[in-house]
């Protein structure tokens, strides 16, 4: 009996190890070439976005954008890929615009979060876990303790 117990844990034990790991959706490698070939940075009027101010910044970060879809595409592609690898892969995505973040005002950087919302939609993950408002306003605002 007490066997039983203790293997029907480890299985239970496992199977919550085992939560965050995410199935890549079979259209998933298309979507992601086809977001790699659209313009980016470009006047949009349906989200009310002017385009880039500076035009000599778009092809900088279009390269920064696609390199996220790249990464997002490698994990994707991998056998067991997880949440967590791709939270990662935010983070490091978000690490590249620090080189330019002052030259974006805050149009700017909301339509890089809502490209990274795009990357993270093509494979289903729901959540940036606060990365994209931190990246944007420097703090999560769903985090804000009410008084």
């Amino acid at each position: 009996m007490k066997r039983t117990i203790l293997f029907i844990l480890a299985i239970l034990s496992l199977n919550a190890c085992g939560q965050n790991q995410m199935k890549t959706p079979n259209n998933a490698m298309d979507k992601f070439e086809k977001f790699k070939t659209k313009e980016k940075f470009v006047e949009d009027n349906t989200i009310h976005y002017p385009g880039i101010a500076d035009k000599k910044m778009r092809p900088i970060l279009n390269e920064k954008i696609n390199k996220v879809a790249e990464g997002f595409k490698k994990i994707a592609q991998e056998k067991n890929p997880t949440e967590k690898e791709y939270q990662n892969e935010i983070k490091i995505g978000l690490e590249s615009f620090t080189d330019i973040y002052l030259n974006l005002d805050t149009e700017d950087r909301e339509r890089v979060c809502s490209y990274f919302e795009e990357i993270m939609d093509i494979v289903g993950l729901e959540s940036s876990n606060g990365q994209l408002n931190n990246f944007v306003y420097g703090f999560d605002p769903t985090k804000i303790q009410k008084q």
